[in-house]
């Protein structure tokens, strides 16, 4: 990697009030002042060590994950902060963004934070519906969204992005559009929209027959309304979950859109470096007691990286610019792909030129589908 190119840092930040009924991330609920102390000084001893790794890296985004990491108070969320600029290479304009749940911070919090140089908050809303939060787990209400997002703007934020999901239990096309229209109302900058996924190992998977979601015709008619709905007030999907006004799309999420290196820091973290892939165990214990909880995952061949790069990459509406592609990896997408592609060109679910390609409206509905065929036939 030369100087000019950019990385991303992720710091995992896993305590949170309670679990939600759809999470599989790592997270631990309800953990006690001590054990997040202890996890922060961790995180300042990993981020130290591992400094050396990083040289001749330039870090241009720094993103506080979760879990919730706005239950940390603000003295040691700025302490981590400061000891990633200490010790890596960051961007003077670095884009610095923190995950915080509605009602985990007040106005003072955000002037603290803002003025320390955090300067993107991702909110974690989910819907404005009561109902559908508790059915979620959620512990906030829909009132605690337009507070925290006015707190947030009284302390200098300005760019919010709010994170909405939809086909989520009891959820009605009636009750998606007044999420929408509230999101909406509060003029953030940018939204990740996700429909459900019931993942294994959650509560929801465990009672996946019995849960009242919305049907398929019913999903359908929720992304004709969402797009519908963004396009009309200025937000440009640029991503299928993600919308944003211009210059506000997410540059720390394009980093791993691009398969751009980035270093993971924490439990259940990870991180690509120079080709190869690597990831932390969900040990908590193991890790407040300082133990190398790092496990290889995978060297990616020139193959191997130039198929990811293709699959992450046709996740944007962007698609894939087919000179930079062979600049990357010295091969043209056309001979490489183009007969695997070539069907779907013609169904209309790519739209392809000699420059670039990448999917249409239609063609991201069934993305997944196309990408399996197109990466291995």
């Amino acid at each position: 990697m030369t100087n000019q190119q950019t990385a991303g840092i992720y710091l995992h930040i896993p305590f949170c009030i309670q679990k939600c009924q759809y999470c599989d991330f790592c997270s631990f609920p309800r953990a006690n002042t001590a054990t997040v102390s202890q996890y922060v000084d961790r995180l300042c001893d990993e981020l130290r060590l591992r400094a050396p790794s990083a040289a001749g890296h330039r870090f241009d985004t720094v993103y506080f994950g979760g879990g919730t990491p706005t239950l940390l108070p603000a003295a040691q969320l700025i302490r981590l902060l400061d000891t990633v600029r200490c010790h890596y290479t960051t961007d003077i304009d670095a884009e610095i963004t923190l995950e915080c749940n509605p009602a985990t911070a007040d106005e003072t919090t955000f002037s603290e934070l803002r003025a320390a140089g955090f300067n993107r908050l991702s909110i974690g809303a989910q819907s404005f519906d009561d109902g559908e939060l508790a059915a979620l787990g959620r512990v906030h209400r829909a009132n605690a969204i337009e507070s925290t997002v006015v707190s947030a703007r009284r302390a200098g934020f300005d760019h919010i992005s709010l994170d909405l999901m939809y086909g989520i239990p009891y959820q009605t096309p009636a009750s998606f559009t007044r999420s929408l229209e509230c999101a909406l109302s509060l003029n953030v900058e940018h939204l990740s929209v996700y429909s459900l996924i019931v993942e294994e190992g959650t509560p929801f998977y465990d009672r996946r027959n019995a849960l009242p979601l919305p049907d398929e015709d019913t999903l359908c008619a929720m992304t004709e309304k969402l797009l519908l709905t963004l396009e009309q007030a200025g937000y440009h999907r640029y991503e299928i979950s993600n919308f944003a006004r211009a210059g506000y799309r997410s540059r720390h999420n394009l980093h791993y859109w691009n398969l751009d290196d980035y270093l993971g820091f924490g439990s259940a973290a990870h991180s690509l470096l120079n080709g190869e892939r690597t990831g932390h165990s969900r040990d908590l214990d193991a890790y407040l007691r300082g133990v190398d909880i790092t496990e290889p995952e995978e060297l990616l061949t020139p193959d191997a990286a130039r198929d990811e790069y293709v699959m992450l990459r046709l996740r944007l509406t962007d698609g894939i610019d087919k000179a930079l592609f062979f600049t990357r990896f010295g091969a043209d997408f056309d001979v490489v792909y183009g007969q695997r592609a070539a069907p779907y060109v013609r169904a209309g679910l790519l739209q392809d030129s000699p420059d670039r390609i990448a999917f249409t409206s239609e063609g991201f509905d069934v993305s997944n589908t196309v990408l399996a065929q197109i990466l291995y036939g």
